[in-house]
This record gives C-alpha cells, structure tokens and sequence, in this order.
C-alpha cells in the first residue's frame, strides 16, 4: 500500500483538494479513517481526492436549494417515491467512488443499510441512482472533468453540475457511448428546463427561500400550461 493516506492527512488543511496517486486500497482504508469521516472522497482512475474543506455560503446555500428543488418537484407527481442523498459515497469496486453533493432515487428500491456493513452504497448491489449533483464554487474544472468522467464510468444516467460563480446549472445525459452530453431538459424529472434551474440560482442573493418559492410558482405555472394544451 502506498503511503497516499499519510500525504493527504499531511495536506488535509488545503483549502482546494487536488487529486493524487493511490490504488484503490489507499481509498477504502481513508473511507475507514476517523480523520476522514467528514470528508467527502472520490477515487477514479489511480487517483483520491479527499475534500475536507468546509462549504461556503453559496455552496451550502444552494446544496440545501437542490433538496427543496426535489420536494417541489415531487409534490406535483403525487405517489411516485424519491429518496435525497447528500454527500453519501457511491462506489463499483475497482472502478471508482465518489461522494455528490446530492444523489437522486426515483421510484424505489433504495439502497438500506444494515449494521456492520461499509457505509457506502456498493452500485454492485444496489442499482444505481437516477441522478448526481455537484455545486461547484472552487471545484468547477474538476466537476467538469474528473468527476464528469467518474460518474459516467460509474453508469449514472444523469448529471447535475452547478456553476455558483456563472450562475448557471449544466445538465448531462449518458449516451450509448458511455460519455455524458449536454442536455436543456432533464429526464430524470420528466421534462424539467435546465434553464429554469439557471433562473432559480440568479435568485439566491435573496436566499434559498425566495429562490425556492419562485421555482415553486413557475413549476406550477408549467403544470397548467400542460393541462391547457392537453384540454
């Protein structure tokens, strides 16, 4: 085993985490280390990032915005289950693992956990999540990069990442290919405009309250659209 662990406890401090060289058992023994139970780790390609800085306003603003998102999303189809996840670890061993901002379940069967198993969520078994979201303050590129990559080797459908400083929300769907492409209207919620998104974020120099209340207005004003052309 390498001594990658030690450098990162040694760098823990580091305001911006930077990727570094470890096998893949650097990464589940810095998923068994107290220092580390904080943190949120990623692993791809012989390479760990642990991220243990702590959110900013803007970050933290906008990662709570993304569960109320979901909340008001779903009110408007009534029954249908989701499961929010924030900051929990998904893994495929041997190929990678991350921990998003947010993970998104859609319709059930959600991973549970039981005592004296790893708490992390094994995509070998349990399926993988319909959605992954990060917010991006001072980890654009990375988001955009490796982690880009990470969550398309890991098979997740869709991807979320939130551009605080642009103000803007960038979408992607995984193609046959195994690459993600940039998409204007989820799927995984049915429809929803990307640009909506972009539109909520410029909103949140009046908080996350407002920002989330104006979302709600224009969901349900796209709900009646939709029931007027259907009439």
């Amino acid at each position: 085993m390498t001594s990658t662990t030690a450098k990162f406890i040694l760098a823990q401090t580091s305001q911006i985490p930077q990727w570094q060289p470890a096998a893949w058992e650097d990464y589940l023994a810095a998923c068994e280390k107290l220092e580390f139970e904080e943190a949120r780790i990623f692993y791809y390609e012989g390479h760990l990032w642990i991220d243990m800085g702590n959110e900013g306003p803007q970050h933290a603003r906008f990662n709570d915005l993304f569960t109320i998102i979901f909340f008001v999303w779903f009110t408007t189809k009534l029954g249908q289950a989701f499961d929010s996840l924030s900051g929990c670890v998904i893994e495929k061993p041997k190929v990678g693992a991350g921990a998003p901002d947010k993970v998104l379940y859609i319709g059930g069967n959600f991973p549970q956990w039981k005592k004296g198993e790893p708490r992390r969520i094994n995509l070998n078994q349990w399926r993988v999540p319909d959605l992954v979201g990060e917010v991006a303050d001072t980890t654009l590129a990375s988001d955009l990069d490796e982690k880009k990559r990470l969550y398309a080797a890991l098979g997740i459908p869709e991807y979320w990442v939130v551009d605080i400083n642009g103000e803007r929300v960038l979408a992607f769907r995984l193609q046959e290919n195994g690459k993600y492409q940039e998409c204007q209207f989820s799927v995984a919620l049915e429809g929803l405009p990307i640009a909506l998104l972009s539109a909520t974020l410029k909103l949140l120099g009046e908080g996350n309250g407002i920002a989330a209340m104006w979302f709600a207005q224009q969901i349900e004003n796209l709900s009646a659209d939709r029931e007027q052309q259907e009439s």
